[in-house]
């Protein structure tokens, strides 16, 4: 009894050693801890950083001028340089910027992995018109893959579910069911089934549904972004603004009744979850102040797009081999619907240090991390 009862103490030790370990990274000559184990993403094409890049789809990003100011030039991502969650990762602490779940692979995951899909949205059909992509669902199912193999890798449930609870989730889904869903009147019904509220109260049941299934699945820890003022995007000026400048209203008073809902999805799950520490990141906040105060962050430009085609560069994304602008970091947007590498960095800084009370709810990613 006594020979079985120390090797089941040395093998609790040698997996929480295990476990420190793998969060301690190479700097330099010295050592520098993340603040939390792994980050665990699911999302867009905001937060996409490969993984449509082999899947038959128009929403790809894998061609310059995208990645024109990130190391090794296109990666997948949908900006000029960085995506808001890369700014975060480094915030946190980590050495390295979070592998897609595409390319992923072996301890690697242990610094967690990037689910994110472009045009893929809460609703299964959100996108479908731009071909191949994965789904909240989706995503969700494939960090259920992933969890099984930290439990491969860390020995036992235990110890995985004691590491995932430590780790940092973020959802930023959508931007699409609006986009790429309820805005298309022509290619889609949603919005004659649908009250712009009755859309936003069933996007959120369904929101909440993987939000369970996230839970069940060890998350504890969990940043969601709001969806983002898309009635000012570059694309919504061309087609939408008389004058190319001023915002479609009608736009984002919709989506401001999702992300209502979603800050009470927070209160709901942190009251009603044991152990679930659940925050709001105001998205449509955040880039509202960069559209309407853009001197302080060193913006000239926020209605175009830094590379795209028509007016405002808004009405498609930037071509292949498309020459984009010199002045890259002036510009709010990248291309007709994504910020550029300076307005991602603000965001990511604001949402993991809040700039203002409203930026996040209630409180910011920093802090999350310390809980």
């Amino acid at each position: 009894m006594g020979t079985r009862k120390n090797n089941r103490i040395s093998a609790c030790l040698a997996s929480a050693l295990f476990l420190c370990l793998v969060v301690v990274t190479r700097i330099g000559g010295g050592e520098a801890v993340s603040q939390v184990p792994g980050l665990f993403i699911f999302g867009d094409s905001l937060l996409d950083n490969g993984n449509n890049n082999n899947i038959n789809s128009l929403a790809k990003a894998n061609y310059l001028p995208y990645g024109i100011d990130f190391p090794g030039g296109p990666t997948g991502r949908f900006s000029n340089g960085r995506t808001a969650v890369d700014a975060i990762a480094q915030l946190l602490g980590f050495d390295n910027f979070i592998p897609s779940y595409a390319t992923a692979s072996g301890q690697q995951i242990l610094n967690g992995v990037n689910y994110a899909s472009a045009a893929a949205g809460i609703r299964e059909e959100t996108g479908r018109q731009l071909g191949g992509r994965t789904a909240f669902a989706g995503q969700v199912n494939n960090y259920r893959n992933t969890v099984q193999q930290i439990v491969q890798l860390l020995g036992d449930e235990t110890t995985a579910a004691n590491y995932l609870s430590k780790c940092i989730y973020v959802v930023g889904m959508g931007n699409n069911d609006y986009l790429n869903n309820y805005f298309q009147t022509i290619l889609y019904s949603s919005s004659r089934q649908f009250t712009p509220q009755q859309y936003a109260d069933v996007l959120i049941q369904q929101y909440a549904q993987q939000i369970s299934t996230l839970y069940s699945l060890g998350a504890r820890k969990v940043a969601l972004f709001g969806v983002g003022q898309i009635g000012c995007s570059p694309n919504a000026l061309a087609q939408n603004s008389p004058d190319g400048r001023t915002c479609v209203q009608r736009y984002n008073d919709v989506i401001q009744l999702f992300n209502n809902n979603l800050r009470k999805l927070v209160d709901s799950y942190n009251r009603n979850n044991s152990g679930a520490k659940f925050i709001y990141i105001n998205a449509f906040g955040i880039f509202n102040d960069l559209i309407t105060n853009p001197s302080n962050y060193g913006f000239t430009v926020t209605n175009a797009g830094c590379c795209g085609v028509g007016r405002n560069n808004g009405l498609i994304t930037c071509l292949p081999l498309q020459r984009p602008c010199l002045d890259r970091d002036q510009h709010v947007f990248w291309d007709a619907f994504h910020p550029g590498d300076a307005a991602n960095t603000i965001f990511g800084k604001r949402a993991y240090s809040a700039q203002t009370p409203s930026d996040a709810y209630p409180y910011d990613i920093s802090r999350l991390a310390k809980m």
